[in-house]
C-alpha cells in the first residue's frame, strides 16, 4: 500500500494506493468509504482487487486528513460525485473502471450510476441502497410503513448532526457510540484510531459533519456541481452489485427485500449474514469474494 495526492481543483485528495496506479493496462478500481470511517476502511478489499489485476485508490475523501478541506466548503453529494469522475478522469481510466462506495460512499455511487456522466463499467455499493427504490410505491406502502418507525428511531444521528456546534464537541463519544451500535460485536479500535488521526480539530470535524449539514441546503450547491445535482436521487442507469449486513444497525436491512426488480437488469442484491453496518470489515472474506464474482461474470448485462 502507498499513499498520492491529486489536485482535483476545489480540494486536493490523498489516496490508499494497491497496485501500480499508472499502469494503464490495468482497470482502475477507486473505493470511497462513508461515516464515521476513513479510507483504511478498505485495507481488505484493496488488496484482493490488486490482486485481481486492479490498480486501486482509495481517497480520504473531502475534510478527511490527509486530504484537504475543499475551497468551495461544498459537501454535497454532487460534489462527492464530482471528486470520483474526477479521479476516474485523472487516472485515465476507461469503461473497465469499477466504483466501489459504502456509506456516503455509496449514496455517491449510486449517484454516480444514475448520471449520463458516468465513466465507470461497473458500480458496487454497500449499506445503502439508492434513495429510488427506498422511496414508497403503491403496491408496497404497507411494508414501507413497517420498516419506518423502527428507520426513524435508528436515524436520530442526522437530525443530532445539525445542531450547531454541539456534535463538534460530542464527536468522539459520538463516533465511537455509532461503531458499537452499527456493527455490533465487532471491535473498532483501529478504525476508530484512523478517524481520530483523519478528524484531529474542530475544524475537521465541522467537515465531516458538513456532510449531514450539507444535504439539507441543496441551494447552496456550487455552479461546478450543478449538472451532477439532479442525478443522484434518481433511479440508477446502470447495473448494480448491492451489498448489505444482516445486522446492520444504521439502516434497517428490510430495505434490501423492497429493492427487487427496481434496479436495472443485470444487478445483484445480497445480505451478508454476521455483519452490521461496516461488512467490509466484518466480513471480508465473504464482502472480497462477492465484489470478485459479480466483477468476473461481468457487471452489464
Amino acid at each position: 500500500m502507498e499513499t498520492r495526492t491529486l489536485d482535483l481543483g476545489p480540494v486536493a485528495l490523498t489516496c490508499l494506493v494497491w497496485g501500480d496506479p499508472d499502469d494503464r493496462g490495468r482497470p482502475l478500481a477507486v473505493l470511497l468509504h462513508g461515516f464515521p470511517d476513513t479510507a483504511h476502511s478498505w485495507r481488505h478489499l484493496g488488496p484482493a482487487l490488486a490482486g485481481a489485476g486492479y490498480r486501486v485508490v482509495a481517497p480520504f475523501t473531502r475534510g478527511y486528513a490527509p486530504s484537504g478541506i475543499p475551497a468551495d466548503g461544498s459537501y454535497h453529494v454532487p460534489a462527492l460525485m464530482h471528486d470520483a469522475i474526477a479521479l476516474h478522469r485523472a487516472h485515465d481510466g476507461d469503461g473497465r473502471a469499477v466504483l466501489v462506495g459504502h456509506d456516503w460512499g455509496a449514496i455517491t455511487a449510486n449517484g454516480v450510476a444514475a448520471s449520463p456522466a458516468n465513466p465507470f463499467g461497473a458500480i458496487v455499493s454497500l449499506s445503502v441502497p439508492p434513495f429510488s427504490v427506498m422511496n414508497p410505491r403503491r403496491d408496497d406502502l404497507a411494508r414501507w410503513l413497517g420498516i419506518l418507525p423502527r428507520q426513524a428511531g435508528l436515524s436520530w444521528y442526522t437530525l443530532f448532526n445539525q445542531l450547531p456546534r454541539v456534535p463538534e464537541r460530542r464527536f468522539d463519544a459520538l463516533v465511537a457510540h455509532l461503531w458499537r451500535r452499527w456493527s455490533p460485536g465487532y471491535d473498532a479500535s483501529e478504525d476508530l484510531a484512523h478517524l481520530a488521526a483523519a478528524v484531529p480539530d474542530d475544524a475537521r470535524k465541522a467537515a465531516v459533519i458538513g456532510y449531514y449539514r450539507a444535504q439539507r441546503r441543496p441551494r447552496q450547491t456550487p455552479a461546478r456541481y450543478q449538472s451532477l445535482a439532479h442525478d443522484w436521487t434518481r433511479e440508477p442507469r446502470v447495473p448494480l452489485l448491492y451489498l448489505h449486513g444482516a445486522d446492520d444497525g444504521c439502516l434497517d436491512v428490510r430495505w434490501t427485500g423492497r429493492i427487487g426488480d427496481r434496479l436495472p437488469a443485470g444487478s445483484r442484491v445480497a445480505v451478508v449474514d454476521g455483519a452490521g453496518h461496516f461488512l467490509q470489515l466484518e466480513r471480508p472474506d465473504v464482502v472480497n469474494a462477492r465484489i470478485l464474482d459479480h466483477l468476473r461474470e461481468g457487471a452489464r448485462p
